[in-house]
């Protein structure tokens, strides 16, 4: 694959990882605002559902995969798993160790995890 086709699948996935952060988020505030759910719960659900939403997308249009779901799916949330983990872990040292503004250490540890999840999907999950 040539630099500029990895480029192409970089971007694809990024804007697959923003309509699955979209669909994060759009669950997160209909969850809270409208059916009364306590905001963490609202955060899994929809850390969920956007979890899902990248799959199906990535799956189809940035990997190409022809991957059995068994198979991709289980390694795909073993990745997501690993990016939750790390979410709340440099989270927690960014806020409460250092003293970082929330949403700065968010908008910061998203940025890392796009890379992180991007490559272990391209060289684990999808492959």
């Amino acid at each position: 694959m040539t630099r500029l086709e990895h480029g192409k699948r970089f971007l694809t996935f990024a804007a697959v990882g923003l309509v699955g952060t979209a669909a994060h988020y759009a669950t997160l505030t209909a969850l809270v605002e409208f059916a009364g759910l306590d905001p963490v719960k609202g955060s899994v659900v929809g850390f969920i559902v956007g979890a899902v939403v990248n799959y199906i997308l990535n799956y189809r249009l940035t990997f190409h995969s022809d991957k059995r779901h068994r198979e991709a799916l289980t390694k795909f949330f073993a990745v997501a798993g690993s990016g939750f983990v790390l979410n709340a872990l440099l989270m927690t040292v960014l806020v409460h160790s250092l003293g970082a503004q929330y949403m700065l250490a968010q908008i910061g540890v998203t940025g890392f995890l796009v890379f992180w999840h991007y490559a272990l999907n391209a060289i684990w999950t999808f492959r």
